[in-house]
């Protein structure tokens, strides 16, 4: 029983201590104040650092880049020396700095991005993927980092993937360069989006048209609004697949899914049926369901001139109203000011004050009679409507065969890429981007993830106390936990409690124990009758002895004088459970 207890109480203490590393240490930074003579010394310990290592490189990824070597910049990503059609000359240049750089507020130790240094201008950065990517039988998968550390009230954040063109020179890579994907977040003003755009070839035309992934609504709107708020890190991923199928997360989480075909604006395939151009509305028909009644007249006595409103003949002046007293008059205590240049300012006049002498009095000025509603006000009149005995219905021009109808069933056979760019105009700086995976496996982007993302926000969390915070909005996102915690939690209290009050009970013994418990250590009236039923049990086994002893002769006296030398300790079980000792008689 009492291993069982012991038992509990370590599991009690496993689940309460949990956040508690193996040599005792909480993951909090310690502060400690050392006294010396004239002076304390303050010394603060600060968090351990978690060891990082940049990701290795694998054969089967398309792109990746984790920028934790600042030559990549200008080598392997190349800076655009475009300019953009359409803007002032003062603008057109993309000239926004970028630069390689740890993270603001608690980078790991070896952990570089690339960051948007500069705001209000044109940039653009792109590199070239180790193959390219072809959509025919494999899924494509996106993944990146991004953070807005100065948050975003103004622009975007997102990504392109450009489509595979002979002659590639991302030295002019600008708005107009063709891109197959464009994946990220994007915000203005109350405005904000998480842009999955594709572009897909008209196969009747030939031209390429963008096409707009609905935009994220619900409770997941709320994740993507804090993207551009918490100045964090946050792990975007697309995956889109052969099946025409795609979904977006962030932060692991996925907050918009659907289909190629289902899902965009404008639809991929366009209607087959359109409304025919040259069809008219009939002359003779009537849209009106309810019409004017014609036999309608109006009333005689409705007078359509009668005024809203009208003079309140019954009310008199107030006693004491002061006629000659205007309600404003000029501050006295105004002067003009030094700089008052009457040629130029006109001239001064004092500030206009609420005049004393009507602070006391019912008002002042001219008195007149309020107005008050006219009871015989009527309006215009106008006839009650009917229902319209010529009414046909709302019409609509019939449908004939769209002949630029075509079905694409597999939208997701893109133009295949060869490239990604990142091309920007931002209102914010600081904008810091990370860990960039192109791949065709799941599996690939998780472990990625595993050995960065999930490696910076355990420092971050860290620091700021937000792992509970994290585990607190996914808990919300998934109710069904709160009853997991609730079994670990209160269940080793319910039985611990239940073995510390009720276990150390002895049981009963026999039947009579379970049909009549003793509540109570005092003398009952029912311990004064066993103990008398007892003395008389005792006293005939007493009388049947001596006859016995009678009838054996020289045999039972000898035994006799044996029991007369010893004592005898007789114990009986007690109704409640105890021992009573009784000192034998002698005979």
């Amino acid at each position: 029983m009492r291993l069982r207890y012991w038992l509990f109480v370590a599991l009690l203490v496993a689940l309460t201590s949990g956040h508690v590393d193996e040599n005792g240490d909480s993951d909090e930074a310690t502060v400690e104040v050392e006294q010396t003579e004239g002076e304390d010394i303050v010394t603060v310990e600060t968090l351990e650092d978690i060891p990082y290592m940049s990701p290795e490189s694998n054969h089967e990824y398309y792109f990746e880049e984790h920028f934790d070597n600042p030559s990549v910049l200008g080598g392997k990503w190349i800076k655009s020396q475009a300019k953009k059609d359409g803007a002032e000359d003062t603008i057109a240049k993309y000239d926004g700095e970028w630069a390689i750089e740890q993270l603001l507020k608690d980078p790991l130790t070896g952990d570089y991005g690339l960051v948007l240094k500069s705001k209000a201008k044109h940039a653009a950065v792109a590199a070239k993927l180790k193959k390219p990517f072809q959509f025919t039988d494999r899924q494509i998968v996106i993944q990146y980092e991004i953070a807005f550390q100065n948050g975003q009230d103004c622009g975007g954040g997102y990504i392109k993937l450009l489509s595979e063109t002979p002659g590639m020179d991302l030295r002019q890579f600008n708005d107009k360069t063709p891109y197959t994907i464009m994946f990220g977040p994007d915000k203005c003003g109350s405005d904000s989006k998480l842009h999955f755009i594709f572009r897909h070839k008209n196969p009747i035309t030939g031209v390429m048209e963008e096409k707009h992934c609905n935009k994220v609504e619900g409770k997941s709107r709320a994740s993507l609004e804090e993207i551009f708020k918490d100045k964090k890190p946050h792990l975007l991923r697309l995956v889109v697949r052969p099946d025409n199928s795609f979904e977006m997360s962030v932060d692991q989480t996925v907050v918009n899914h659907g289909n190629l075909q289902d899902n965009f604006i404008p639809a991929v395939n366009p209607p087959a049926e359109i409304d025919d151009p040259k069809d008219k509305m009939p002359a003779d028909w009537d849209e009106r369901e309810k019409i004017p009644d014609p036999e309608a007249v109006k009333p005689e006595d409705w007078d359509e001139d009668a005024p809203r409103k009208v003079l309140d003949e019954s009310a008199e002046k107030p006693d004491g109203w002061l006629d000659d007293e205007p309600d404003m008059i000029p501050d006295p205590d105004a002067t003009m000011p030094d700089d008052w240049d009457s040629e130029m300012d006109g001239d001064w006049e004092a500030p206009l004050i609420d005049n004393p002498a009507c602070k006391s009095a019912p008002g002042c000025g001219a008195w007149s009679q309020p107005l008050i509603d006219n009871p015989a006000y009527k309006g215009k009149w106008y006839p009650e409507l009917i229902n319209n005995p010529n009414y046909k219905g709302k019409w609509k021009p019939r449908k004939i065969e769209n002949p630029d109808y075509f079905n694409d069933e597999h939208p997701f056979r893109m133009t295949s890429i060869n490239g990604v760019g990142i091309e920007l105009w931002s209102m914010s700086d600081n904008i810091y981007f990370d860990n960039l995976l192109i791949t065709d496996n799941v599996l690939h982007a998780n472990k990625y993830a595993s050995d960065t993302y999930e490696l910076k926000m355990s420092k971050i969390d860290a620091a700021t106390g937000g792992m509970f915070k994290r585990i607190l909005d996914y808990s919300n996102k998934n109710p069904w936990l709160y009853a997991v915690y609730v079994v670990l939690v209160g269940l080793p209290v319910v039985l611990i409690v239940t073995f510390c009050c009720y276990g150390g009970q002895d049981k009963k013994v026999g039947k009579d124990a379970l049909n009549n418990p003793k509540k109570t250590d005092a003398p009952q009236d029912d311990d004064q009758q066993d103990k008398e039923g007892e003395e008389e049990a005792e006293e005939e086994e007493g009388e049947g002895e001596e006859e016995g002893e009678a009838g054996d002769g020289d045999e039972g006296e000898g035994e006799e004088g044996v029991e007369e030398e010893e004592e005898q300790v007789e114990v009986r079980q007690t109704r409640g459970g105890g021992a009573r000792k009784r000192r034998a008689r002698k005979e």
